[in-house]
């Protein structure tokens, strides 16, 4: 075994199950998302008193002004929320809840493992599409939306990994996710990279990407395979396979499993357009080119 059994003492350990209970049924209920997310990091970063100083007309500066109003989520932006093509609806809610962790890790109180893992298990079940059980979050994981993203059982996902949901990511069962990784599920046109497409990325049950390493999106990465540190996956990982490299490429298959898996001579295949994921723009979309380039090739 590479664990021990770690325990917390019986105050600190019945402090935090009613704090999480409490979030969490706050969570689940018909109550304002907004305000539960504000209550939540008043509380935690110590600023209620400030809040409510500043609530019953107190002069503040300019700066604690926003540092106060940013503790509401309604007062926030995301990247994502400038995507043309998300659900809007969808969208309003995980919006609340992605800032909630966000703004979670970077609290002191993140750093105490056993409190942060089981509040972010408890978050990740009202933001992403579905989580398992007994799943691990540690600090910086960071998403597009969340509620694009299906989690399996006893999943891990260690600290400041990129879950890309703007199109679809499912993660299968047992899949260890070391530090640093990227997991992307759209892309962009080599031409002009305001065309987005979008795509559905699988990790299947058992599979380890090492530390740093990337996912390509619609690429899918099978069973019990292996992305060594660093590699890039381009094409599809083989069930079995161990794969290095920029790009990542088979280079063996896992002792036993030879009779099962593909052989190496046949892995990387892009499979990457039948996981492409078409969508519609609303009519009345003001659309704008952030760059202002022209495209035209020269004559």
């Amino acid at each position: 075994m590479t664990k021990r059994y770690v325990s917390l003492p019986d105050e600190a350990e019945s402090g935090m199950r009613e704090f999480i209970d409490e979030v969490d049924r706050r969570l689940a209920s018909d109550e304002d998302t907004c305000a539960v997310v504000e209550d939540v990091l008043l509380d935690l970063s110590g600023d209620r008193d400030a809040y409510e100083r500043w609530q019953a007309g107190a002069e503040v500066s300019a700066a604690e002004r926003v540092r106060l109003q940013s503790y509401d989520p309604c007062n926030t932006t995301l990247e994502s929320e400038y995507y043309a093509e998300k659900d809007e609806a969808t969208f309003r809610r995980s919006k609340h809840l992605q800032w909630l962790w966000r703004q979670f890790d970077s609290l002191p109180i993140a750093d105490n493992v056993e409190f942060a893992l089981r509040f972010r298990r408890m978050l990740a079940d009202h933001l992403f599409e579905e989580c398992g059980e007994n799943c691990r979050f540690f600090k910086g994981i960071t998403f597009t939306y969340g509620h694009n993203i299906t989690v399996g059982d006893n999943v891990v996902i260690h600290d400041d990994v990129h879950l890309d949901d703007r199109g679809t990511l499912t993660i299968g069962d047992r899949v260890s996710i070391s530090d640093g990784v990227h997991i992307y599920s759209h892309d962009h046109d080599v031409v002009d990279q305001t065309e987005v497409r979008n795509y559905h990325t699988i990790v299947e049950d058992d599979v380890r990407l090492t530390y740093d390493s990337m996912v390509r999106a619609g690429c899918a990465v099978g069973e019990n395979a292996i992305v060594g540190a660093r590699g890039i996956v381009q094409h599809d990982v083989p069930a079995h396979h161990i794969a290095i490299g920029t790009p990542a490429k088979s280079v063996k298959i896992k002792p036993g499993w030879e009779d099962v898996a593909t052989p190496l001579e046949e892995a990387g295949v892009n499979r990457q357009e039948e996981r492409h994921i078409e969508y519609d723009l609303p009519e009345d979309l003001e659309v704008f080119d952030e760059f202002g380039r022209d495209l035209r090739p020269p004559r």
